[in-house]
């Protein structure tokens, strides 16, 4: 018996270890800051309609916003293409009651 006190206290000191090892894998990987979501490029996207829209630019300066909004609004259209048609459904009963 005096073996089997001494194997499960020897269990009992391991196991705190292994749990102590194991906590800092269970923590979720914190974001970067500075990363840039789809929903902060959608913002990006409306702050440079606004901005044309109220004059911002110079007329020197719209080939080259109107070349980044259009290259942006590619690629946001290639990233989430299945959000359009959702929004399209949601449109399409709105308008038959208002009818």
């Amino acid at each position: 018996m005096a073996t089997k006190k001494k194997n499960l206290k020897k269990s009992a000191k391991t196991a705190p270890k292994a749990t102590a090892t194991a906590q800092p894998q269970a923590q979720a990987p914190q974001q970067d800051p500075n990363a840039l979501s789809i929903g902060d490029l959608k913002n990006l996207s409306t702050i440079l309609d606004v901005a044309s829209t109220r004059g911002a630019f110079k007329a020197n300066e719209m080939a080259g916003v109107g070349f980044l909004y259009n290259k942006l609004q590619a690629f946001l259209a290639k990233v989430a293409p299945e959000q359009k048609p959702e929004d399209a459904k949601a449109e399409a009963p709105a308008t038959a009651e208002g009818k």
